[in-house]
């Protein structure tokens, strides 16, 4: 477990003390229980006083887990990471409703939508919240605080998959959203004021899709919850929740950590099958073998098929567990490292360091941020398919577009230019790199000293290895 921070409480700043910057932060945190040494430690302070092997083991996808904490460190610190001020203030960053912002209540029974055409004002904000006591649901705030961009970068290490968040603002006696479940594992943060939270058997366990659950199918809540300032709640994807501001209570304010979506086996399976069949299909003659005349046009599949199908899978199981078969989860390492944050507090990157020798010694840089794959070459579309080695990486990647779906137009741009692509030949070198905590150049595994200076001066280029 990470050392306990002795600092004293943090002195509650107000919003009115000072003007925004444009993207940065408003509030710096000088005292924090989070503790940022590694993706490891930061997951540790966030759930203490539970630890970690107990939170996997008895609640990971398994059941919600409510942490209490009364301590002022923690309570001062959520609030620093986002008030109802910090997103008046950013009102006047052109904020958007639908892609920036949702405004929505539930009531009688139905969602409301508030939302409107072109940009949210501070004063209509304010308007929404005493008037129509509705919710404000802001998407993605880390691109505009950095200190959730500083716990989402370490969060996707730890993960390693992508890390979402919404912060929710809600009045008293209101309530945003219906009953409903995600396709997501949630943490909440309660950074101010109180939220009641009422959390129901899934109907759908861990959910592969986020859906809405009716009044009358949900039954009686498994767990009722008020989560007050410092608190952190915790509960599957599939859990069917629904969360309202106490009477009494001016507003809250809460933020949602998300993760592991379409990150299952079955995911896997989907994304490591079309090539794996392929180059089965390649060294495998039954594969090849065709159909029965008219197969196409019965309705349903016969027993038969279905009996053959399944020797094929099986064939297939046999020699993935003889290791015959390459298992290679590529577009959905692919999709994580070109779409994560990239590294806590680094503008623009540079090579560290002096240029590389024979004579040195060096280490990756920033190994939680790339991924090597194993790839079909797509230079070669008349010819036998080659395979060669992508080094990806999350270096050039855009804050401000994390988690936004298509908001960029330098997507595709960014996807050829975040990597580095070797010949096959190169993935022991490339692994002998990955495992070393520091490397000779001369022993690398690459048969002549051109292709071993070659090689680290690549990746020094890139940003992802400097001289020890």
């Amino acid at each position: 477990m990470p050392k306990k921070n002795k600092a004293k409480a943090v002195k509650r700043q107000s919003c009115d003390d000072e003007q925004l910057p444009p993207k940065q932060s408003r509030v710096e945190p000088t005292a924090s229980p989070l503790c940022f040494d590694s993706p490891l430690s930061l997951f540790e302070s966030l759930i203490q006083p539970m630890g970690v092997e107990q939170f996997f083991q008895e609640y990971w996808e398994k059941k919600p887990l409510h942490l209490q904490r009364s301590d002022s460190v923690t309570t001062a610190y959520h609030q620093s990471l986002f008030q109802l001020c910090d997103l008046q203030s950013l009102c006047s960053q052109g904020l958007e409703f639908y892609r920036d912002v949702n405004v929505v209540r539930y009531i009688n029974g139905k969602k409301k939508v508030f939302n409107k055409d072109g940009q949210l004002k501070s004063s209509v904000l304010k308007k929404f919240l005493a008037e129509n006591k509705a919710t404000i649901q802001f998407h993605q705030p880390q691109r505009f605080k950095d200190e959730l961009w500083k716990i989402q970068e370490k969060l996707e290490c730890f993960f390693g998959t992508l890390v979402g968040s919404n912060i929710y603002i809600t009045p008293q006696q209101s309530q945003g959203l219906p009953p409903h479940y995600d396709d997501v594992e949630v943490f909440v943060l309660q950074l101010e004021g109180e939220k009641r939270w009422l959390l129901y058997n899934p109907t759908v366990p861990l959910a592969g899709e986020y859906s809405l659950e009716s009044e009358e199918r949900i039954g009686s809540p498994t767990h009722d919850i008020i989560l007050k300032a410092g608190d952190v709640l915790y509960f599957p994807r599939g859990t069917i929740h629904q969360a309202s501001t106490p009477a009494g209570v001016d507003h809250s304010t809460h933020l949602t950590l998300s993760t592991y979506q379409r990150t299952s086996w079955g995911d896997l399976l989907l994304d490591i099958f079309p090539s794996m069949l392929y180059d089965s299909s390649r060294t495998d003659v039954s594969l090849r073998e065709g159909m029965p005349r008219r197969h196409l046009l019965v309705s349903g599949d016969s027993q038969d098929t279905s009996k053959h199908l399944a020797t094929c899978l099986r064939s297939l199981a046999d020699e993935m567990e003889r290791g015959n078969l390459d298992v290679r989860s590529t577009h959905m390492k692919r999709d994580f490292i070109m779409n994560r944050l990239p590294p806590y507090n680094q503008q623009e990157l540079v090579p560290s360091g002096r240029i590389p020798t024979l004579e040195d010694k060096v280490r990756l840089r920033f190994k939680d941020h790339m991924v090597v794959t194993v790839e079909s070459s797509q230079e070669r579309t008349d010819e036998a398919t080659e395979l060669v080695v992508f080094v990806l990486h999350s270096l050039k990647n855009q804050r401000t577009s994390h988690m936004m779906g298509g908001i960029s137009d330098e997507n595709e741009e960014q996807e050829i230019s975040a990597g580095l692509k070797f010949p096959l030949s190169h993935l022991p070198v490339l692994r002998q790199l990955q495992q070393a905590e520091q490397q000779a150049v001369a022993e690398l595994l690459l048969p002549t000293k051109e292709a071993k200076l070659s090689l680290v001066i690549a990746l020094w280029s890139e940003s992802l290895l400097v001289v020890v």
